[in-house]
């Protein structure tokens, strides 16, 4: 319910400015009692006590259970009440699409997945993932969505929302997402690209230290997604991190994008089905060619006999893996980040992949960018976009929106456009 009060909250107004942090030290764990939010502000007991009183009544947050005395009676703990909005994402792949949908303390509830394939189109994808989304919310506990978030395989303008010049996207370029979902849901909707999802999935797995990571995702196209301190690096475009079509030198590969010798021509999973049809049709052996006899190759295929110890099979991967490391070691030495996350259905081959790629990263990068440099793969887990969709929707919400919805209650796509 919204009161005469509470609408003052929306102003940047001490009283509103302390009501909001209180919320959100509450809801990130920083401060669970009435003693810390003081200590942590600095506001006095009286002062501390109404704005919790008012949270309570605009129903962010309730009590809990008593926490541990330090001396005298023990302390009320004070909860975010993350059951009263969910969170929709959307995470469309070149040939996949997985949705789900979380409370707002990020816990995935449910989660679906669908093979699909992009190119058929906006309309008709937007359509079916609304579908699923629909099927999902059935299931749920028909809690208001409060926000949607969509991460699609190519070049996002974050600002609006749309695609710009998907290679792999046909169709889609400056097609306006945010509109289909934000009249079904009535929710604020933030699209971005889909390994910015895959970097905070990852941030979230370190969020009590700030965070200066490199997602690199090296499947059937290929990206990377920039983390400095916890935010994302987009570009002014959005095509931050699109390294696929980074120039491989002495390479005269065409790629989808219509340029010759990009990364992706060289090292994505499409190039590698192609080179192994090429190196079957000239006559190699083994289970990858045994594979291709019997259906169509697909980049799956590559990694499963690489591990069954096919020489085709690992010589494309560790092909992929040299270019790959030699790309991503130019991002170590510009970007300096301490953590790198290799994922994708090539960094599925594991250790013949990995090893590859640091291999590459350790030898051409800087010592000072690699001195304390970790390089790890990604856990093989279909909900690490869910979680990073999950990730940006808190942190578009409660980080940089909130003081202009917090006073209604619930956000709405016109309150956070508002200006603050």
């Amino acid at each position: 319910m919204t009161t005469e009060s509470t609408l003052r909250f929306g102003a940047q107004t001490d009283e509103g400015t302390s009501l909001l942090r209180i919320v959100n030290l509450v809801r990130t764990g920083a401060a669970i009692t009435r003693p810390e939010l003081g200590k942590l502000t600095g506001l006095g007991r009286g002062v501390v006590s109404q704005r919790v009183d008012q949270a309570i009544k605009m129903g962010f947050l309730a009590d809990g259970e008593f926490g541990t005395s330090s001396g005298g009676r023990q302390p009320r703990t004070l909860r975010f009440c993350a059951e009263q909005g969910m969170v929709v994402v959307c995470a469309l792949g070149a040939l996949h699409v997985r949705v789900g949908i979380a409370g707002l303390d990020g816990d995935i509830l449910e989660h679906m997945h669908r093979s699909w394939d992009i190119s058929r189109g906006p309309e008709e994808t937007i359509d079916m993932v609304i579908s699923m989304v629909d099927d999902l919310l059935e299931k749920g506990n028909k809690q208001p969505v409060w926000s949607v978030v969509v991460g699609l395989p190519g070049p996002v303008d974050f600002l609006t929302g749309r695609p710009v010049a998907p290679a792999i996207m046909p169709g889609w370029n400056d097609f306006d997402v945010l509109t289909p979902f934000e009249e079904r849901y009535d929710a604020p909707v933030w699209v971005d690209n889909d390994v910015n999802l895959l970097a905070l999935g990852e941030c979230a797995r370190r969020r009590d230290v700030p965070t200066d990571l490199i997602y690199c995702k090296i499947g059937l196209g290929m990206g990377a997604g920039l983390l400095s301190e916890g935010r994302i690096h987009r570009g002014a475009n959005g095509a931050a991190g699109d390294i696929g079509h980074v120039r491989v030198a002495g390479s005269e590969a065409l790629c989808r994008c219509g340029k010759i010798g990009c990364l992706e021509a060289v090292a994505a999973g499409w190039a590698l089905v192609r080179d192994a049809e090429l190196a079957i049709g000239q006559g190699a052996k083994g289970p990858l060619a045994s594979r291709a006899g019997k259906a169509p190759l697909i980049p799956e295929d590559i990694t499963l006999a690489a591990a069954d110890g096919d020489p085709l099979a690992i010589a494309l991967i560790r092909k992929s893996a040299q270019a790959a490391g030699e790309a991503i070691s130019a991002l170590v030495n510009m970007f300096n980040p301490g953590v790198i996350v290799i994922g994708g259905v090539m960094a599925s081959a594991g250790e013949v992949f990995l090893s590859e790629v640091r291999q590459r990263i350790y030898e051409l990068a800087l010592p000072l960018a690699t001195r304390d440099l970790i390089v790890l793969q990604s856990p093989n887990d279909e909900r690490e976009p869910l979680r990073g969709g999950v990730e940006l929707a808190r942190q578009q919400l409660f980080d940089v929106t909130f003081p202009r919805w917090f006073a209604h209650g619930r956000p709405s796509p016109e309150g956070v456009k508002a200006t603050a």
